[in-house]
């Protein structure tokens, strides 16, 4: 239907039903559409979404801004293996409790084997096909009544003292009570100019043993320079640095790729664009030094549908994921970023062709790569290829209270919970190191840190935690890219993290616009109560208490 017939309905079922409809299907506000409302959520990632829900929910009038064409982030754009099975899933509720069960109801209604049990709180994988997971969270934004608006990339935020009063997108101005940032990188805060970080700590700043440079991988005694000796293409940085000290880089960014080997659904996987051989040179000289292929790849993990989610592998010496490509990209426009993603998608498709084609990889390794294609029922409108790049970690608020390693491990307990975290401690690389004369090593690794078998540790995320400080900005909450350490987003950097904060996040700004009051005068009490009545879990286990 064209958008211009659909304003004509607003008359007949309101501003905010038609808003909400013409989002979903890519029309915009147009002249006369009201841009004021009680809260506004920027970024639709999973915390976003969750963010917008829970305050529809309370009552309020919410518009989801989303910068590019794509809802969900990455729980709809690749990422279909969740990994909450190696979270404590009893504290998972609410929201996200509800999504996966309307996930399993999706197949279930249609007569097909549930993926999975989501009554069933134990570590089994949890995994659903990604235009599912898409039905399923634009049912539940338009069942709650959220306006969701795409393409709406950030320009800029006017303030009166702390206070932010207009944000500015490339298709208009938006006003509301109470704000929050739902993206991936903390745009919405980095322009309302509320202090935050990006990078790694240094040990010493927070008390960290974690924290600093990493080496746990082996390194690879191989030759990391040219003849000339200029550093091999994927080399990211020389020399080791100082061990303690933080740095301005970031876990490397890839796609979650949706796979098949199923003739009746695949599609081809896409040429790159060019293909430089010479690009790959440091995996030749891995394996011809004695390198295993098995440390070479990505990792696949089965979904329903006959289908896989491609994932950079954090065990691998090379995968999907461009080691330092992510560096520029919180400070990019929409242009620069969209170069950014492309370079990613280069990347990744000349990864897959060595994989396939290079005669340094042994024949069956060649072969099985070979038959993985893209899946013809998923992404159809960005050619099977995922329209969302997975950023681990960019910018961090650096809010009224800043999440550590020791609130994760040593003081999980906190007056003021909105949500429960247990994912593992759990960072990518972050360098690819060359040492002349000194072999070649992966830097910033951090295995899974863990409390018990498969699951981390379990510890409050303070309401503080998505806060700035008040006489910075008093109406704007941050749940997605809170207020934490580089070691305290390597666990809380996943998705059933960001929904369970997202959702918290969104009921505490709902109050704060009923009441008319900041974000920080909201009473905890009150808030504790209305996230109980939304199923959110706020007591710790017993064992983490």
């Amino acid at each position: 239907m064209p958008c211009g017939v659909l304003r004509m309905w607003a008359g007949w079922f309101g501003f905010a039903a038609l808003f909400a409809w013409a989002g979903m299907n890519g029309c915009e506000a147009g002249a006369g559409v009201p841009h004021q409302t009680d809260v506004i959520v920027y970024g639709a990632t999973p915390g976003g979404v969750c963010a917008a829900i829970a305050a529809a929910r309370e009552g309020a009038e919410v518009v989801l801004l989303e910068p590019t064409e794509h809802v969900g982030g990455l729980s709809t754009g690749g990422l279909s293996h969740c990994d909450s099975n190696q979270m404590i899933r009893s504290t998972l509720m609410g929201l996200f409790h509800e999504w996966h069960t309307r996930i399993v109801d999706e197949y279930t209604d249609r007569g097909l084997k549930p993926p999975y049990n989501p009554t069933l709180k134990n570590q089994a994988r949890w995994v659903f096909e990604p235009h599912v997971a898409m039905r399923v969270t634009q049912a539940m934004l338009a069942e709650a009544g959220v306006t969701v608006l795409t393409d709406h990339d950030l320009k800029s935020v006017t303030k009166d003292g702390p206070r932010i009063m207009t944000l500015t997108t490339k298709q208009g101005a938006f006003t509301a009570r109470v704000f929050i940032d739902g993206t991936y990188e903390g745009d919405l805060m980095a322009a309302a100019n509320v202090d935050w970080t990006i990078g790694r700590e240094g040990r010493d700043e927070y008390g960290e043993p974690l924290a600093g440079k990493r080496y746990p991988k082996p390194g690879m005694a191989i030759d990391g320079f040219t003849d000339d000796g200029r550093p091999l293409p994927l080399v990211t940085a020389e020399g080791h640095g100082d061990a303690a000290a933080g740095d301005a880089n970031l876990m490397t960014y890839s796609f979650r790729l949706c796979l098949t080997r199923d003739p009746r659904n695949k599609v081809p996987m896409p040429e790159p664009a060019h293909y430089e051989p010479a690009r790959f040179e440091l995996i030749r000289r891995f394996l011809q030094a004695g390198g295993s292929p098995n440390m070479v790849g990505f990792d696949p993990y089965p979904l329903p549908g006959s289908k896989a989610d491609g994932n950079n592998s954090i065990n691998k010496q090379f995968s999907i994921g461009l080691i330092g490509g992510g560096v520029e990209w919180h400070t990019a426009d929409e242009t620069g970023r969209e170069q950014i993603w492309e370079a990613h998608k280069q990347y990744t498709l000349e990864f897959i062709h060595f994989l396939k084609t290079d005669p340094a990889m042994p024949k069956q390794v060649r072969e099985r790569y070979a038959a993985w294609g893209l899946c013809k029922d998923e992404f159809v409108a960005t050619e099977h290829f995922p329209p969302a790049l997975y950023v681990r970690e960019s910018r961090r608020l650096q809010g009224a209270y800043v999440i550590s390693q020791k609130d994760i491990m040593e003081e999980p307990e906190k007056p003021d919970p909105i949500a429960i975290s247990s994912f593992p401690i759990d960072s990518h690389d972050c360098r690819r190191v060359a040492v002349k004369g000194g072999g070649v090593v992966n830097e910033g690794t951090i295995y899974p840190v863990r409390e018990e078998q498969g699951r981390g540790y379990a510890y409050h995320v303070p309401y503080r935690a998505v806060l700035p400080k008040p006489d910075q900005c008093d109406n704007l909450v941050v749940p997605v890219a809170l207020s934490c350490t580089h070691v305290g987003m390597s666990s809380l950097r996943i998705e059933g993290a960001w929904m369970v904060i997202g959702q918290g996040a969104g009921v505490a700004a709902a109050l704060a616009a009923k009441d008319d009051v900041p974000v920080h005068a909201v009473n905890y009490s009150t808030l504790r109560d209305h996230l109980l009545a939304q199923g959110q879990v706020l007591d710790l286990p017993e064992k983490a208490r």
